[in-house]
């Protein structure tokens, strides 16, 4: 399987003011097997760390920040000599040793010409952030779930990711069955490693399920590890609403409907826990759509899974669905398809989305993103329904030139005109499995709109 983002890596690698590179994500997004491949293509040797297992390495950290007994330590221990610019040290599971985690400090002032990737679950590592955190001494890169044209390259289809990068819509509208065809089965697989790399073995969807399941059960398992007592009882019930919070057509999340007699406060520290563990996408609520749109949150937000086949998977979603067409499109559809929208703008595009809603929640945009220096509205159609009364009402009410649409149309750009008013705005659409290449749209779109 490959990893877009390993393109990345190589630019922190040619870049002559690299610091050490803390690879960043939840549990099993392939954090390790990125890092380790990336040293395999692009060094002639990798050293290779885990302090969950070499206790030698890691009591050797522990005991000061030495930095050239530190690095005999790893040359000993790796029987490889480090040569600067050749050798890649990866220290995984960073996490279970703080002291190495602040130790990178040090590497970064002391040995600048070494190659180090520091790789961490998220889960650990944000209980770390503070003491002893090597603040300005780190580059970080996060790492999601497989994209959807990641998951088109991993599952033979990789023919399919150049149309959507070079956005021919031409290509794209003469296998348009064929795309969404393959988008549903991304909506069931969704991007974990684990379970895309099991479809592509098996093709058997009860076997991609107990996968997903089984990283559920892990995710479970590792609250009680990196929690308290009563911070993980607060988290269970957090991680077993999401499903129930998504299926309403406000999907506000609403704190009393975590568990009887739960009040916001309480609930305030867990849900800090679960998103700096990237185990759940927060969405925030703007109360105006102007730049930026971090300094006009108002406290409520969305919350999404990090992943759209694990949110399946919680809300026990059939595997039948993947052999039904369009019927995984009427199940829960609304949510799976925020909750892929959302997830390849962040992977896809490295974009954080908010969203917008009217006093008393009478309109509501899905999803605001900053494109291009300009707040963009973005309406989520789970079907061809192309009806947006909420978009009209945002883009009438601020004077918005433009919207972009994505649903399972293809793509278009229509001028349209609201009744009773001069303003008029231009409606961008684009199909739901071309999320990746909105940015590109929208820069070529921009320049011929008429912003004030």
């Amino acid at each position: 399987m490959k990893r877009w983002c390993i393109q990345e890596l190589v630019e922190w690698k040619n870049n002559p003011h690299r610091k050490p590179l803390l690879l960043l994500g939840a549990r099993q997004v392939g954090k390790t097997w990125l890092a380790r491949e990336f040293g395999r293509q692009y060094y002639k040797n990798v050293v290779y760390v885990r302090f969950d297992r070499d206790d030698y390495v890691r009591q050797s950290f522990e005991k000061d920040y030495d930095i050239p007994r530190l690095m005999d330590t790893l040359q000993v221990h790796s029987r490889t000599q480090i040569v600067p610019g050749k050798t890649l040290i990866i220290l995984d599971e960073i996490q279970e040793c703080p002291c190495a985690l602040t130790s990178l400090k040090y590497f970064c002032e002391d040995v600048p010409e070494h190659h180090i990737i520091a790789a961490g679950s998220l889960l650990g590592l944000s209980v770390h952030t503070g003491t002893g955190f090597p603040v300005g001494k780190v580059n970080r890169l996060n790492l999601f779930p497989m994209s959807f044209t990641e998951f088109l390259d991993a599952t033979g289809f990789g023919m399919y990711v150049e149309p959507i990068r070079k956005r021919d819509w031409g290509m794209l509208r003469t296998f348009h069955d064929k795309y969404t065809e393959l988008l549903r089965q991304y909506y069931f697989v969704g991007g974990m490693p684990a379970a895309v790399q099991t479809f592509v073995e098996t093709r058997n969807p009860h076997a991609v399920r107990r996968v997903q399941e089984e990283l559920l059960g892990d995710y479970r398992n590792d609250f009680s590890k990196h929690a308290t007592a009563s911070e993980t009882h607060y988290i269970t019930q957090i991680w077993d609403s999401v499903p129930a919070q998504l299926a309403r057509e406000d999907k506000r999340f609403i704190h009393s409907e975590v568990g009887e007699k739960v009040r916001a406060p309480q609930l305030r520290g867990p849900i800090r826990w679960l998103d700096d563990a990237a185990l759940v996408q927060i969405v925030p609520r703007v109360r105006k759509p102007e730049l930026p749109l971090s300094a006009y949150k108002d406290g409520a937000f969305k919350m999404f899974f990090l992943d759209v086949g694990l949110l399946g998977a919680c809300c026990h979603l059939p595997p039948s669905v993947i052999l039904e067409g369009n019927s995984i499109f009427g199940q829960f559809k609304g949510a799976l398809t925020e909750q892929y929208v959302q997830q390849q703008l962040r992977a896809e595009c490295g974009i954080s989305p908010y969203y917008w809603s009217a006093e008393r929640a009478q309109a509501e945009v899905d999803f605001l993103i900053e494109c291009d220096y300009h707040v963009l509205p973005v309406e989520v159609k789970a079907e061809r329904n192309l009806q947006a009364k909420s978009l009209r009402s945002f883009c009438k009410r601020y004077q918005y030139p433009v919207a972009l649409r994505l649903s399972l149309s293809h793509h278009d750009i229509n001028t349209v005109h609201i009744a009773h008013d001069e303003h008029s705005y231009t409606v961008v659409d684009v199909p739901l499995y071309a999320v990746s290449a909105v940015p590109d749209e929208m820069a070529a779109v921009f320049p011929s709109l008429p912003f004030c």
